[in-house]
């Protein structure tokens, strides 16, 4: 993956309205897989709740795609094209025969979709807030904000942990005692058989058959010797703020089940070395020297050597 670029990235509903109930989350989870098809991302883990979602993407580096291929990305885009469309696809399915001004015209505006974090984002925000809206006969913004990403390093253990870290959010929301019992969760289709959403845990598992990679991924989940069944209570977090004061340590799979502001708003998550890296280049694209440093994580469960890019000293943990 060194070429590639990880992402979480979290949206949230205007006001923080609950507006999702299950049929709007099946809506935004099939779109979720669609458009990161047609964009050439890989979801590694994903969570939709009822006012905001979490995804854990992949973005590799653009590479030329063949018509063939846009086609096929076109068409997953579009699985129930109007009249119109179809017509208009036959009219440049012929201009790429014949490598017509249409044609480079069309692959331009496809490829100019693709391989890029924030156009997926949009693309997936816009196409499920307008079938939101005809479902449900309103009009106006859905989403409070336009997305809030954290860059992620991608190394094994870090993707572990914030992949293990959004597919608890149903636990965290009091919903389930297991994710796998969580419909709209990357784990709980990875369990239900989903050949990509096993293939996003096996990636950043080592690429290891499923078998291995579910029981290795449910150690992260729920700490070592997690059982098939095995569930963990959401720690109080007047208990966890007295560990923290008294400079006390907890298993990382209990950590997990707190909010983790470091998750969502630390701008740059990974080891020191690559979070001075990303720094280094914000101050050279910029010319600005920002006053800061990588910050490590609270030492209150074992984070090998995770760092963050902020500091957020007050509500980091909640």
């Amino acid at each position: 993956m060194e070429d590639e670029a990880v992402y979480h990235c979290i949206s949230r509903t205007v006001n923080g309205e609950w507006l999702f109930d299950d049929v709007a989350k099946e809506a935004l989870r099939r779109q979720l897989w669609q458009v990161a098809d047609y964009c050439g991302v890989q979801i590694f883990a994903y969570s939709i709740l009822s006012n905001h979602f979490h995804v854990l993407v992949d973005v590799p580096r653009q590479q030329p795609l063949a018509d063939a291929e846009l086609l096929r990305r076109y068409r997953v885009l579009y699985p129930k094209p109007t009249a119109y469309q179809t017509a208009r696809l036959e009219v440049v399915k012929a201009e790429l025969a014949q490598n017509g001004p249409e044609a480079v015209a069309w692959r331009q505006r496809q490829v100019a979709l693709m391989g890029d974090v924030s156009k997926f984002m949009k693309l997936l925000k816009q196409r499920f807030s307008i079938w939101y809206n005809k479902s449900h006969r309103r009009f106006g913004t859905l989403w409070a904000e336009r997305f809030k990403s954290v860059l992620v390093e991608a190394r094994e253990r870090i993707l572990q942990t914030m992949a293990a870290y959004i597919d608890l959010n149903s636990v965290r929301a009091g919903l389930v005692t297991d994710p796998k019992d969580y419909r709209f969760c990357g784990y709980a289709e990875a369990v239900a058989g989903n050949v990509a959403a096993q293939e996003g845990i096996r990636s950043i598992l080592g690429g290891r058959e499923w078998a291995d990679a579910q029981s290795q991924y449910r150690e992260v989940l729920f700490g070592s010797g997690a059982g098939p069944r095995a569930g963990a209570a959401t720690i109080q977090a007047a208990d966890f703020h007295r560990v923290m004061v008294d400079g006390g340590m907890l298993p990382l799979a209990t950590v997990l089940r707190c909010r983790l502001r470091y998750f969502t708003d630390g701008a740059v998550l990974g080891g020191a070395a690559f979070v001075e890296t990303q720094l280094a280049k914000y101050r050279q694209k910029t010319g600005r020297r920002e006053r800061t440093r990588p910050r490590p994580m609270p030492a209150c469960a074992d984070w090998g050597d995770l760092s963050t890019l902020r500091g957020l000293r007050q509500r980091a943990f909640g």
